[in-house]
């Protein structure tokens, strides 16, 4: 496997990475309906074309499995296609962020118990709370900075 840095970001490429965070956001949310899925689904096209620095991970096929969106040195996304979960594709993408872009700042959803798992084993500490999520949402977020 391998990160690619994305500059071109073109429709057959965010289709294939819409498929992964699908498939991620279905394992990993629990706490949100299928309902608010699809309604939150039409947004992520926006996000990955916006976001500054977009790096994905391709299979040994050179297919999309996972990716993560940074701006500045923060953290706003990183998805894994559930059938990649738990083969360390998310400590080689985040190391890989703190190691080229300076990543040391993210939030997370707090009903979201394996990537809060996942954040503190990897040396980020929560340094706030909210009640909702940054759409206004009742789902409390933890934003987590390392020391």
């Amino acid at each position: 496997m391998q990160e690619i840095k994305i500059e071109e970001r073109n429709e057959n490429l965010i289709k294939e990475l819409l498929k992964a965070w699908e498939s991620s956001v279905r394992v990993t949310h629990k706490f949100l309906s299928n309902e608010e899925i699809l309604e939150i689904k039409k947004y992520v096209p926006e996000a990955l074309s916006g976001i500054s620095h977009l790096i994905i991970e391709i299979d040994e096929k050179e297919n999309p499995i996972a990716f993560m969106g940074i701006e500045k040195n923060k953290l706003e996304m990183l998805f894994i296609a559930s059938q990649y979960r738990g083969k360390g594709i998310g400590k080689k993408m985040l190391l890989y962020g703190i190691e080229n872009y300076g990543v040391n700042d993210l939030a997370v959803n707090e009903d979201n118990p394996l990537a809060l798992g996942f954040y503190e084993h990897m040396g980020f500490k929560v340094y706030q709370r909210n009640e909702l999520d940054d759409q206004g949402n009742p789902y409390p977020v933890l934003y987590f900075i390392v020391f």
